[in-house]
């Protein structure tokens, strides 16, 4: 799966957890997660469910407490499906 596939996955997942979807539209692999999209600490947690549920992968706490933006994420699930 490309870059642009994972990030448009992880962008879809996102929509269901952000308030104003209308700041996915401007989204970049620099984009800070909790800071930028408004998500709480807690929908951070589903959204990590979320995608070990779509991407088929498991992601231990380490992990997760190292993904703060979009491209932390994507690289991540590259990591994993490598």
């Amino acid at each position: 799966m490309s870059v642009e596939q994972i990030t448009q996955k992880v962008i879809d997942i996102l929509r269901g957890y952000v308030k104003d979807t209308t700041l996915l539209e401007k989204a970049t692999p620099e984009t800070h997660i909790l800071k930028d999209l408004k998500v709480n600490s807690a929908r951070l947690v589903d959204i990590i469910i979320k995608c070990e549920d779509v991407f088929g992968t498991s992601i231990d706490d380490d992990e997760a407490d190292r993904i703060a933006t979009i491209g932390d994420a994507v690289l991540l699930i590259q990591q994993k499906a490598a």
